[in-house]
């Protein structure tokens, strides 16, 4: 991978941990009735979202996970309180 694209990633990283602690923060200042400070937190927010747009619009998406390939035994039901079946 490449160093312009690893450092796109760190970047939006740091920008989904910013946006998630503004969130926070508003959501507290606006609880506080502080409505000057949830403003101006909502136009950084705004600001940040745009940044993050971006940066995804940039950035490959992760390949996604495999499934497990192999076979799960799974048994249902309980044993406790049954009675073996007479023929």
């Amino acid at each position: 991978m490449s160093a312009e694209l690893e450092t796109k990633r760190a970047r939006l990283s740091l920008v989904e941990r910013e946006l998630s602690q503004l969130g926070t923060r508003h959501d507290l200042a606006m609880s506080a009735f502080r409505f000057d400070e949830a403003r101006d937190l909502q136009q950084q927010i705004t600001l940040l979202e745009h940044e993050r747009t971006e940066l995804i619009a940039e950035v490959p998406a992760a390949p996604a996970s495999q499934p497990p390939t192999a076979h799960v035994r799974v048994a249902v039901g309980s044993s406790r309180g049954r009675r073996p079946r007479h023929r």
